[in-house]
């Protein structure tokens, strides 16, 4: 590698141990399925929830989602050197540190969801499974995506059981809204990785249908997502505001598409961040205004 290709890598040593530590997860990212959680938590309750079960979800969601990216990096240390896009990661902490706080963070998500109720404790290590699960998968299946789809989508679900020890039909609509959101801009996402996956043997639906066909599929993917958000609205008995505010949701979605459509990496990064960000952000207070209000 030149200097200059190295350059943009020497940065990853910089800055305090903690600061490259939420680097490495990209900790700024857990704001994509945080307020989806969040909103299904509002719903259950029924307005404001019980502060201890608002707080141990926030705990279990922040723990779970580090657990889950730790595990990734870990599994994909040697992949992701030998990626352009991925290649400094590695100099952001090593190995056996990513090991220990996995370890760590696993724990303290198993031991957050047994202060909860039994129904979380029981399924807590089902979800972490489920977490850890897509990183594997692009080794066998093209459908990766929506693995990722589904470890994102537990949150919503596992925070309507914290609240009611149960599961019902509201956070299944919304899990399956979530996971038609996330294998869209994944997919959207994956662009970036087509000749890197390919020479891999990689699996991924952008290698295996080619990159128009897989932003066309993103795009009915985010049309079935907001769909599914609106049937959430009418079961779950939410009011006018709620569906006068998801209406930017799908011009958001619309952006997202249109800046792909330019396959610019710095275009893509930038939707993807922040259309992604709007998106679960907005449907949160479109939540809270209905319930909250």
């Amino acid at each position: 590698m030149s200097a200059n290709a190295a350059q943009p890598f020497a940065t990853e040593r910089e800055g305090h141990a903690v600061t490259r530590f939420l680097r490495l997860i990209r900790f700024s990212h857990t704001i994509f399925a945080l307020p989806f959680a969040l909103a299904s938590l509002v719903v259950a309750a029924n307005g404001w929830p019980p502060p201890r079960v608002l707080l141990l979800v926030l705990f279990c969601m922040v723990a779970a989602r580090t657990a889950a990216m730790l595990f990734n990096r870990f599994v994909d240390w040697e992949i992701d050197q030998r990626n352009p896009r991925t290649q400094g990661r590695h100099l952001l902490a090593d190995k056996r540190a990513v090991l220990t706080a996995l370890v760590v963070s696993s724990a303290l998500f198993l031991a957050g969801a047994a202060m909860i109720n039994r129904l979380t404790l029981v399924l807590s290590p089902v979800a972490l499974v489920f977490v850890f699960l897509y990183s594997l998968t692009k080794r066998w299946t093209a459908a990766t995506h929506f693995f990722l789809g589904v470890a994102l989508a537990i949150a919503p679900v596992a925070a309507w059981v914290a609240q009611t020890n149960a599961i019902s039909l509201p956070p299944v609509l919304l899990a399956l809204a979530v996971i038609c959101w996330v294998a869209g801009f994944d997919l959207i996402y994956a662009t970036q990785d087509f000749e890197f996956d390919q020479r891999e043997g990689l699996r991924s639906l952008v290698v295996h249908l080619g990159i128009p066909a897989s932003l066309r599929l993103a795009q009915w993917l985010h049309f079935a997502m907001f769909m599914l958000l609106m049937i959430f609205g009418l079961v779950a008995n939410l009011g006018a505001i709620y569906f006068v505010l998801i209406v930017p949701v799908a011009l958001a979605l619309a952006y997202e598409h249109r800046s792909a459509q330019r396959l610019d990496l710095a275009a893509i990064n930038r939707a993807f961040f922040q259309s992604n960000a709007f998106v679960s952000a907005l449907f949160l207070v479109a939540v809270c205004a209905d319930r909250l209000g």
